[in-house]
Parts: C-alpha cells; structure tokens; sequence
C-alpha cells in the first residue's frame, strides 16, 4: 500500500502539469552557466569528475548535470595534521541536477526515494541552516545513511529561483506557485556527501561536509538561475 507521502507528491505533480499544460506556453528559463563550469577547486579540494552511466540519465530525464568528488590533494600530510579527525583526508561527493523546465511530468528526484533503492538505509534525519561563507543562509536536510559496514553522512536541498528548501513538499508548492506567477518551473537538487570513518564521530563528517557546502555555495547562483 503506498503511503500519504507517495499520495501527497503525486497529487501536487498531476496538479501542476495540469495547469502547466493548460496554460499551453512555454517555461520562461533564464541564461545560466552549463554545471561543467563549477570551479576545479573548492576549499583546497580538486574536483574528479565521475561519469554516470546511462541507464541513470535516463531515469534522471532531460537535465544538466554535474557528478563529482573533491579531493584532499596531500591526503597523508592532512591526516597527518595534530588533531585532525580520522576522516580528514576523505573526499566529499558533490551532485547537482539542475532541470530547466519540469513541465513534461519529469520531476527532481528525492534523495529519500533514490538512496533506498541503492542499498543504503537511513539512521537519522533533520532539517538544518547553514550560513556560506558570504553569510547567505541556506535551508538543507541532513542525512546520515548505511549500507552494511559504510556510513555515510549527507546534506541536501532544493534550489530554486533564489530559494533553498529542504523539503520535498515545499519545494513541489513552490513550483506551482512559481509556475502561475513567473512561467518557471526550473530548479535543481544540491547534494553532498561524504564517508564517515569508522574511527570518527558523525559531527567530524559534518563539520568536513558543512566547511565545504559553504564555500561551495556561492557559487550556484551562476548555474541555477536566481
């Protein structure tokens, strides 16, 4: 039996392309940067780009995306470091999924229907509020998920039109609403994430994740339109 949460986003999604569909024009979608002009560099870490395979784009539908790990350069002499967490040198995993429109029926994937079906569970959730580096603050979701023996730690949020939002309801209501004021229906998913070392404590994964969301952000405004 599906549940009231499958039930509540398949009704806001039918109800907005209803009316997508009804008014019959075409989404208004500002310029922005292609997300392969995310800086190499972030907080010291050098980006790896990792393909996604095919069967996965096609799930995901028509987008731009970006799929990457950040990298210690010099993992040893930061491990090395007095004082540094067993994890330090860990590398953080950034994607984004940015859609232009999402008139068709294709929607954001929710990180809480993605990861289930990849084997990993999760142990906990919150919402919570960063400030960047610039001081902008964001509203994000915190996850810490498992599979088997491996833990990772995860921080989340849609983003769209200048907003951050880390529920999956209130992001679909902003859509809507931003889809009969403005034409738009554009918007992306930010996730980050990192392994929790076996020997760290989960606040040692969220300080690294947090640190590098927040020299992250400042940029995403130059490939999710405001």
């Amino acid at each position: 039996m599906r549940s009231p949460r499958f039930w509540t986003v398949v009704l806001l999604m039918v109800a907005t392309l209803t009316l997508l569909l009804h008014r019959g024009d075409a989404d208004h979608v500002p310029t922005s940067e292609p997300l392969s002009m995310m800086p190499d560099i972030i907080d010291g870490k050098i980006a790896q780009n990792i393909p996604m395979q095919d069967d996965v784009l096609a799930v995901l539908g028509k987008g731009d995306f970006l799929n990457r790990l950040y990298i210690v350069p010099d993992a040893r002499a930061v491990a090395a470091k007095p004082g540094a967490s067993p994890g330090a040198s860990y590398p953080i995993g950034l994607f984004i999924g940015y859609f232009a429109t999402q008139r068709t029926g294709q929607s954001i994937h929710s990180p809480q229907h993605c990861l289930p079906g990849a084997g990993w569970t999760f142990e906990s959730s919150q919402y919570a509020s960063l400030d960047d580096i610039n001081g902008k603050r964001f509203n994000v979701g915190e996850y810490v998920i498992n599979n088997g023996e491996s833990r990772q730690f995860v921080i989340y949020w849609y983003q769209a039109h200048g907003r951050s939002i880390a529920n999956e309801y209130k992001a679909k209501a902003y859509m809507l609403a931003d889809a009969i004021r403005y034409n738009r229906t554009d918007g992306a998913l930010v996730r980050v994430i990192t392994p929790i070392a076996t020997t760290e404590q989960v606040a040692d994964a969220r300080d690294r994740a947090v640190r590098f969301t927040t020299h992250m952000t400042p940029y995403l405004s130059q490939f999710i339109p405001n």
